[in-house]
């Protein structure tokens, strides 16, 4: 879904890493690990507790470089 609507296509890479995602977030389903999110660090899947992934803000500097570049390819953050 996010690919539709960002209007890109997905490449091989966010194809194989959706399938890991997915067999990961079964995997520890199955293993009743409740409460925990599926994440990517440093190129390996595995899992955070919900609550550790939103006790951090994560601020993004909103004159830094990851927003010129988002602006100059027309996303609008509503100002």
């Amino acid at each position: 879904l996010g690919h539709i609507q960002r209007g890109g296509t997905p490449t091989p890479y966010d194809r194989n890493l959706s399938t890991r995602f997915g067999t990961y977030a079964v995997k520890i389903a199955m293993e009743k690990k409740f409460g925990h999110m599926v994440s990517l660090c440093d190129g390996k899947i595995g899992s955070v507790p919900l609550a550790d992934a939103v006790s951090k803000q994560k601020l993004v500097d909103p004159d830094g470089e990851l927003v010129a570049a988002a602006r100059a390819v027309g996303i609008s953050f509503g100002d």
